[in-house]
């Protein structure tokens, strides 16, 4: 782990690189609930380019569902790792993906148990998961995630914790293993991999990536973090990423 005074990323620093991106609290603002969040229309043009100046080497690594954020992202598409890794889908739109287990109806019902005793207790739904989002109700925080931990332990699931949310989820990959996954593809191979995020589910990915010879760009505020770099905020990671230069843009 590093200490808090991490310096921004340099200009070059994806030279030769392959980037993995967080969504929420990267590429866009962390909204009150999922479907609330709002992309501004600089960020596929963005992807756009950095996906040109990369080579295509540009893919989302999130917890988020591939359908939501391609939807998100339409009618462009790039690489998405989603679920936290479980989801892999390709440029062409073919996803790779286990079986959802029957566990997870048994925890989404009793997640929306809590929520009916809790307004503005927020249950997602997930393909591989089930959030519990408690911004709106943060007095619900410790009960949510005290049953995460008891559902986790009867169920086989892992309880992954957030910015404001605790999330059960299948186990078997994280931010980590998705960037070994898709840094193992020819085109990737022989680069840097570059992870940028926010929040404690990206700290998998920043390992990851240092582990391969890149490094990991921390969006937000001085924390202990494995990252080697870190930007303000979400303006502060689009205008980093907005200055590749021409010399970049021509590899």
């Amino acid at each position: 782990m590093s200490d808090l005074t991490l310096a921004p990323p340099p200009p070059d620093l994806l030279a030769g690189a392959s980037l993995f991106l967080d969504f929420d609290g990267t590429l866009v603002e962390i909204a009150d609930s999922p479907d609330a969040v709002e992309v501004a229309a600089r960020v596929p043009a963005l992807l756009q380019r950095l996906a040109r100046a990369l080579d295509g080497r540009v893919a989302i690594v999130t917890g988020r569902p591939v359908a939501e954020v391609r939807a998100l992202l339409a009618p462009a598409a790039w690489p998405v790792a989603g679920s936290h890794g479980l989801e892999i889908a390709q440029v062409d739109g073919t996803v790779t993906a286990p079986d959802r287990p029957p566990a997870l109806d048994a925890v989404l019902d009793a997640a929306r148990a809590l929520a009916r005793s809790h307004p503005g207790l927020l249950v997602e739904d997930k393909p591989f998961g089930v959030g519990l989002h408690y911004r709106r109700a943060p007095e619900a925080g410790e009960e949510a995630a005290a049953l995460a931990d008891d559902l986790a332990a009867a169920h086989d699931l892992v309880v992954q914790h957030g910015k404001m949310v605790v999330e059960l989820r299948v186990k078997g990959r994280d931010k980590g293993a998705a960037v070994d996954l898709l840094m193992a593809e020819p085109a990737r191979r022989d680069t840097r991999p570059v992870f940028m995020g926010d929040d404690v589910t990206d700290e998998a990915g920043f390992r990851a990536a240092h582990a391969l010879g890149g490094a990991g760009v921390l969006v937000g505020a001085p924390r202990d973090t494995a990252a080697g770099y870190r930007v303000d905020d979400v303006a502060a990671a689009l205008a980093w990423l907005d200055t590749l230069s021409p010399a970049q843009e021509a590899r």
